[in-house]
C-alpha cells in the first residue's frame, strides 16, 4: 500500500454551476474550508424599481484554499461542478493574485468586472467616436493601444485608447472577418 503524498494546501479556482456561486460558498465554510468569493454592487433595473445587488465578480468562480489531497470535500459540495485546471489536473491560483483581489476587497477599494484583455488581443471599440472599429491591442508606457489594420494596402495605424472602451473580439468572429478579407483581396489581385 502507498502512502499518499502530503502537499501544503494552494488557493484553487472552483468552477460553479450556474449561479450557484452563494450556494457553494455557504456549503464550504459550513465544512471549515477557506474560501474567497468577491462581491461586487451591480444596479439591477426591474419593472417596478432600481436596486442595488450583490454578485460575484467572477460569474461561475469562487477561490478555495486546501491542499489537493482533500479535494474530494470540495468537490462532493453541491454545485461545485470542477476544481479548475489543465488536462484535468487542478492547478494553483498564484497567491499574489489572490492577495490582490482579497486586499482590493478587505480595503472597500470601488472594482467592478472587466473584460480579460491581454497585449495582442484582437478587440473591439464599444463606445466613443471609434465605436465599430477593430484591431489589435498593445500596451505602451502605462497606456493602451489599438491597432487598426487597412489590410488590402498592407498598412496599419496606432491610436490611443482607454481599455474600459474595448471589448473582446472572438476568434470566430475575427476569423470569419479576416476571411471575407481575404477572398475580397484575391478577387480584386485578379
Amino acid at each position: 500500500m502507498f502512502a499518499e503524498s502530503t502537499e501544503p494546501p494552494h488557493w484553487y479556482a472552483i468552477q460553479t454551476r450556474s449561479r450557484h456561486e452563494k450556494v457553494v460558498r455557504d456549503q464550504l465554510a459550513a465544512k471549515g474550508i477557506t474560501h474567497l468569493l468577491p462581491l461586487w454592487r451591480k444596479r439591477s433595473v426591474w419593472k417596478d424599481r432600481i436596486k442595488v445587488i450583490e454578485v460575484p465578480l467572477f460569474g461561475g468562480y469562487l477561490f478555495c484554499y486546501f491542499a489537493l489531497q482533500d479535494r474530494i470535500a470540495v468537490l462532493e459540495t453541491v454545485g461545485v461542478a470542477r476544481i479548475v485546471g489543465i488536462s484535468g489536473r487542478p492547478v494553483p491560483v498564484p497567491e499574489e493574485q489572490i492577495a490582490a483581489v482579497r486586499t482590493m476587497v478587505e480595503q472597500r477599494l470601488p472594482y467592478d468586472p472587466h473584460p480579460y484583455l491581454v497585449e495582442g488581443m484582437r478587440v473591439r471599440i464599444k463606445r466613443g467616436v471609434l465605436i465599430g472599429a477593430e484591431g489589435i491591442l498593445i500596451a505602451r508606457k502605462q497606456k493602451h493601444r489599438l491597432i487598426i489594420s487597412v489590410d488590402l494596402i498592407q498598412q496599419a495605424v496606432a491610436v490611443d485608447i482607454d481599455s474600459v472602451d474595448v471589448e473582446p473580439l472572438d476568434s470566430h468572429t475575427w476569423e470569419t472577418r479576416q476571411a471575407r478579407l481575404n477572398s475580397q483581396s484575391s478577387v480584386l489581385r485578379t
